[in-house]
């Protein structure tokens, strides 16, 4: 096992009926600004439901926040925010939101140009403190301290986290996702898959307790995931799938090992350029990936075949084959396609996305540094309807 330093301060309250808590988490006399999406919050009462709760505090709105949140329209929450002197932030939504939400904590005290903080990697000092609502478990922003924005002007969708950027709460209650459509169920379960795989299927370092815990979160996606679509309204069903997404990258399981993350840049570029939801381009990278890399990850996938799809006959290689199609299958089950032609795009698109790979510095990717832009080509030209 590597030497890892783990902290995670974000408290979480979960449950049905957790919103009416809120109230006790933010300081009395807060000036609280509450982001959200495109509406839904509004319209399923979560929202109203949100607001009810907050007591003793002074409370301001923004919407809009895009499902790859731009830049663009962060900057206005971040003006409304420092015209307003907003001194607490409540994300309300998914992933998205919560990721932009972080954004807006950084850049309000920011001194500069705020896209720095991506673009140069420009020191955070301060962050205004934020908590959120989760109502789309997928992405574990809930409870970690990472953010991906898209600047809409230029195309580029980057990364960036810092310790200052983790929730200081955050209200899981499952009963939240009901009303979300099969589309986005189904993104969910990918997402919370990948970002486990990113941290498993890399190389052994005799970390007995981290893989154990990635393979039975992989599992239960497995199982959870198409009863969540089958059943929207099972309660427990959504409850462990809720808190596997949160455990998926709140930095457990990738704490003392090596982590991948290869996939993910090759499908951020995809989301940039072609507007595909991020899920989706993990679902396309993914099995690519995994048969590309599939010496240097042997081991894991070797292992990840016998205990998570229960493959145990055959040789070495054809077990590897059967773990990546079961991958890809499972995928496809939850109405996610894995090619690229189903999207409609073809070899055309790889050299602009090789392009946009390199100007964003992703030149030696994965858990050893060993992705090349060949590599990456590779991956992006299997992808295409393999």
């Amino acid at each position: 096992m590597l030497n890892f330093t783990f902290h995670n301060p974000t408290r979480i309250l979960f449950g049905e009926g957790r919103i009416a808590d809120l109230g006790g988490e933010i300081p009395s006399g807060a000036r609280v600004l509450i982001t959200y999406g495109g509406g839904s919050v509004v319209k399923t009462g979560t929202l109203d439901e949100v607001k009810a709760a907050l007591q003793n505090v002074t409370v301001f709105e923004f919407g809009g926040i895009e499902p790859n949140p731009t830049y663009e329209t962060l900057m206005q929450a971040v003006e409304l925010a420092r015209r307003e002197c907003i001194d607490f932030l409540l994300a309300v939504g998914g992933g998205s939101v919560i990721d932009g939400t972080k954004f807006i904590a950084a850049a309000i005290p920011f001194v500069g140009e705020p896209w720095d903080i991506l673009a140069k990697r420009a020191p955070i000092q301060s962050a205004v403190p934020f908590g959120s609502v989760l109502t789309l478990p997928a992405t574990g922003s809930e409870m970690n301290s990472g953010s991906v924005i898209t600047k809409g002007a230029t195309q580029d969708k980057l990364a960036f986290m810092h310790p200052l950027l983790f929730p200081v709460f955050s209200v899981l209650d499952p009963t939240r996702t009901y009303t979300l459509p099969p589309r986005q169920v189904a993104n969910g379960v990918v997402d919370a898959f990948v970002h486990i795989a990113e941290q498993y299927l890399t190389y052994p370092v005799d970390a007995r307790v981290q893989d154990r815990f990635a393979e039975g979160l992989l599992l239960t996606l497995v199982e959870e995931g198409p009863k969540a679509l089958a059943e929207p309204g099972n309660y427990d069903v959504r409850a462990n799938l809720m808190w596997t997404a949160t455990l998926a990258l709140n930095g457990l399981i990738g704490a003392g090992v090596p982590q991948d993350w290869a996939t993910h840049m090759l499908g951020h570029e995809l989301t940039a350029l072609h507007g595909l939801d991020h899920a989706q381009t993990l679902a396309i990278v993914l099995p690519a990936m995994l048969q590309v890399r599939r010496t240097q990850k042997r081991d894991k996938l070797l292992q990840y075949a016998e205990r998570v799809w229960n493959l145990r006959d055959g040789s070495e290689d054809e077990r590897i084959d059967a773990a990546i199609r079961h991958t890809r299958a499972f995928f496809e089950s939850l109405g996610v396609p894995t090619r690229l032609a189903d999207y409609g795009i073809g070899a055309e698109a790889i050299p602009p996305l090789l392009d946009k790979l390199a100007q964003h510095g992703m030149t030696a990717l994965g858990e050893r540094q060993d992705v090349t832009l060949e590599q990456s080509r590779q991956v992006y030209e299997l992808a295409l309807s393999s």
